[in-house]
């Protein structure tokens, strides 16, 4: 590929348009992202060679270094990309949380050897991750996780439970917190890797009221650990969780379940279906044409917002604590955009299952329970205002005053 200066996006525009339109497979055109499912699905053919295209092209994390498989892209030519993807009705289908969260924190603080083994398949979409933090009894305060890693010379031995551990049925390896040091808190834990056929993982899907099973408890008995998967310093793992968690954050304001609009609808044209148009056309009930037309502005507005944001981290600076905003505005909208579409198909969207209700009709109605999570995990509404009102705000800390 040529390298393109910052003053010569045209070129890079060009050779981005040429290469959508002669490389993304027709049949996929308008249709769903498999990298976007909450389950693990068999790809088509079409869907598996549009992914192989994309790895090889680097173009999945545009601005991930060249030297890993990325596209070695500067943040306003990755925007160009992303433009022309979307002119050509194509998707990113390298995705996951290898993309979201864990690549772009060993690029941070992994040695050569981890970024070599490790960030060539994600770039590639070739291995699934999941997220070793959440505990039973450590859930907003993540810090007091017990999960316990023991020294044993070549190797730690890691015994402990993980909840809420989103695709661990489905994942190949886990990025995980432990506790190497039960002196300390913050500065007792550690940020390791295994892969999930090690002998002692154990995974229990738990069912959710939308029907599916996204999330896992995840079992740990006498895991052996090779020391080199160790990223960053021993005990030095809570800087890397927090830096992680913007990233898991600056990801969740963008993208995710909780959508609303069947079958890729906007609100506007589900609302003129099911609710029906006046004398100009336009959505019969008024309330309800003020309603979609808020929520569809505040969704474009906060897309291009998320997008930038998205792009902007994946440069060098990285995430900031501003992600805390992100997180919280984006599922705000995404929760009442999946609560109109269910208000938008009246006694429609009360379906569970049967015959009397198509199975967008279906889909929108679990779509919508789902949704109640995305402001619980990824960091909660509450912490993400405790994090603003800190961090952004400068405010006080007045549990240090109680």
């Amino acid at each position: 590929m040529a390298d393109f200066g910052g003053s010569d996006l045209e070129a890079l525009r060009k050779e981005a348009r040429e290469w959508f339109e002669a490389n993304f497979p027709p049949s996929l055109k308008g249709g769903p992202n498999p990298a976007m499912r909450e389950e693990r699905v068999q790809p088509t053919p079409d869907q598996d060679l549009w992914r192989k295209r994309m790895g090889e092209k680097g173009w999945g994390v545009p601005t991930w270094p060249k030297q890993y498989g990325g596209g070695g892209l500067t943040p306003a030519e990755a925007r160009v990309v992303q433009q022309e993807m979307m002119r050509a009705g194509a998707y990113n289908p390298i995705g996951g949380m290898g993309v979201m969260m864990f690549g772009p924190t060993l690029l941070e603080y992994g040695n050569e050897e981890q970024k070599q083994r490790h960030i060539p398949p994600i770039v590639r979409g070739e291995i699934a991750w999941c997220q070793g933090f959440s505990e039973p009894g450590a859930g907003s305060d993540l810090a007091s996780l017990q999960t316990r890693a023991e020294d044993k010379g070549d190797h730690f031995l890691v015994n402990g439970q993980k909840i809420w551990t989103s695709g661990a049925q489905w994942a190949d390896w886990c990025f995980c917190l432990v506790r190497t040091d039960t002196t300390k808190k913050h500065e007792g834990i550690s940020f390791v890797l295994f892969d999930m056929k090690t002998p002692g993982v154990e995974v229990r899907p738990i069912k959710l009221i939308a029907g599916s099973s996204p999330f896992c408890e995840t079992f740990l008995t006498d895991v052996k650990v090779p020391k080199e998967n160790l990223v960053g310093p021993l005990n030095g793992g809570w800087t890397i969780a927090k830096r992680l968690l913007q990233h898991e954050r600056n990801s969740l304001s963008g993208a995710g379940p909780g959508g609303g609009g069947m079958g890729g609808r906007g609100l506007a044209k589900l609302a003129k279906e099911y609710v029906g148009v006046d004398e100009k056309g336009r959505i019969a009930d008024v309330d309800l044409r003020t309603r979609v037309t808020i929520n569809d502005m505040d969704m474009r507005a906060f897309q291009q917002t998320a997008l930038r944001a998205m792009l902007e981290a994946r440069s060098n600076q990285g995430p900031t604590a501003a992600t805390s905003i992100m997180k919280n505005a984006g599922t705000k909208t995404l929760q009442e955009r999946a609560e109109l579409t269910l208000e938008i198909m009246g006694h429609q969207g009360l379906g569970w299952e049967g015959d009397a209700f198509t199975q967008e009709e279906l889909a929108a109605v679990r779509n919508w329970l789902f949704g109640k999570a995305t402001t619980i995990y990824g960091g909660s509404q509450e912490v993400q205002n405790n994090i603003i009102s800190k961090r952004i705000l400068g405010l006080p800390d007045l549990t240090q005053h109680n």
